[in-house]
């Protein structure tokens, strides 16, 4: 994947805890994936292997998409908050630019610079100290 310039977008929150009603083989699967993510991220981190998108793939009941957030707080076993944030920033911009005619944004992204399509999150702390890790405020 390093040498070919692919992009890992790894969902950890979807493994973390198994999702109700998952059949005994389901489960089974469930559990070698989530057993399977320390030594992908100590592997990633090892050989230096940084393009590391931030996903989380929660699209269902409501409970479990107000745990969102805490997608932040589970990479913390491997990562600094500077680099989730990068994932969840700049690596997700850069990997969005790939999608070619299908991008709707103009402009270079994952990137802070003049001209740049931008979103700006407001934080109220350090989230290079303390990661989020409650539900982002609705949108009015």
């Amino acid at each position: 994947m390093k040498d070919s310039g692919t992009w890992l977008s790894p969902q950890v929150s979807v493994y973390v805890n198994d999702p109700p009603g998952l059949a005994p083989q389901t489960k089974q699967k469930f559990t070698q994936a989530r057993e399977g993510l320390d030594t992908l991220f100590t592997l990633a981190k090892k050989t230096g292997f940084d393009r590391i998108g931030f996903g989380s793939d929660i699209i269902s009941a409501p409970d479990t998409l107000a745990k969102i957030n805490e997608e932040f707080v589970h990479r913390t076993k491997w990562f600094s908050p500077a680099e989730i944030l990068r994932q969840a920033t700049g690596n997700n911009g850069k990997m969005l630019a790939l999608s070619g005619p299908r991008n709707p944004y103009p402009g270079t992204l994952g990137v802070i610079e003049p001209g740049a399509p931008a979103d700006v999150l407001l934080i109220d702390g350090d989230p290079l100290e303390d990661p989020p890790s409650s539900p982002p405020p609705k949108r009015t």
